[in-house]
């Protein structure tokens, strides 16, 4: 059990046990329950914003650190343009990623999908819509949002997806829920650029990751913007990225590869093109 889950559950108790205490045996001062009210809630909202402590999901947010590997992973694609580059310098470097993907951009850019697939790179769900506010709709909402961006990789490769980072990285009791209904393993990170926001620098953005590039790293960066068509910066980054890599023997994977375990979701021949 992840420590931010254990604490929280240890906080819970506490509660409960102060209030038993209070109505059973002698009073306990409103001070008190007070602070044991507001620590629950300050770990629920880490646990809400902070994706790697794992409060409500397993998360899988690092690799193993006796293999000279990390994973790439980028978020917020397809883009006809953009994911396209981001595939051609992987290309040229023999790296391998995977690639977190929205539904309804899916539905928009098929081609590009199985251009990733093509070149043998694993993709993963992002949600359908990107709903920033996903983490606190009803559950049934969620499970039918992360069912349609399955199905619209399922249709290009007849395979269900199961990794799943969700929109802005926020999650809830009610993900859990949905996680848990369909058999979902949760991608977090260890190395991050946060070069969707602002538009930093690609020296900013490689900055910001290399002290963090090391054995098991997971690296989110981003193929497309969330809702335009500007172009990430981290596009110019990635070539330098991909050379520090080299620089340091770290090999770059896809996230199952990475984790040791059989690809979520690879495809060799994507079937559209047969279809066709």
């Amino acid at each position: 059990m992840p420590a931010a889950r254990a604490l929280l559950a240890l906080l819970v108790a506490l509660g409960y046990g102060l209030v038993g205490w209070s109505l059973a045996v002698a009073p306990v001062t409103p001070w008190v329950l007070l602070g044991a009210a507001l620590a629950v809630l300050v770990v629920v909202n880490l646990g809400v914003g902070f994706l790697n402590l794992g409060v409500f999901v397993d998360v899988l947010s690092r690799g193993p650190r006796d293999r000279r590997a990390v994973a790439l992973t980028f978020d917020d694609g397809p883009h006809p343009v953009h994911t396209r580059e981001v595939l051609r310098v992987l290309r040229e470097h023999r790296a391998k990623a995977t690639f977190f993907v929205i539904g309804h951009k899916v539905d928009r850019h098929p081609e590009v999908v199985e251009e990733i697939l093509a070149d043998g790179h694993e993709v993963g769900l992002h949600s359908h819509a990107h709903d920033h506010y996903l983490n606190l709709r009803h559950e049934p909402k969620i499970v039918e949002d992360i069912e349609r961006n399955q199905a619209a990789l399922e249709r290009l490769a007849g395979r269900k997806p199961t990794l799943f980072r969700p929109p802005v990285g926020l999650t809830s009791p009610r993900i859990t829920v949905a996680v848990r209904k369909l058999g979902l393993r949760v991608v977090g990170w260890s190395a991050r650029a946060f070069d969707g926001a602002g538009r930093p620098e690609p020296e900013v953005v490689l900055s910001r990751l290399t002290p963090d590039l090391k054995p098991g790293a997971i690296v989110l960066l981003h193929d497309a913007a969330e809702r335009t068509d500007e172009r990430p910066t981290s596009l110019d980054a990635l070539p330098g990225l991909l050379r520090t890599l080299e620089e340091r023997g770290l090999e770059p994977v896809t996230v199952s590869e990475l984790a040791g375990e059989h690809p979520s979701f690879l495809a060799a021949a994507p079937r559209s093109n047969a279809a066709s």
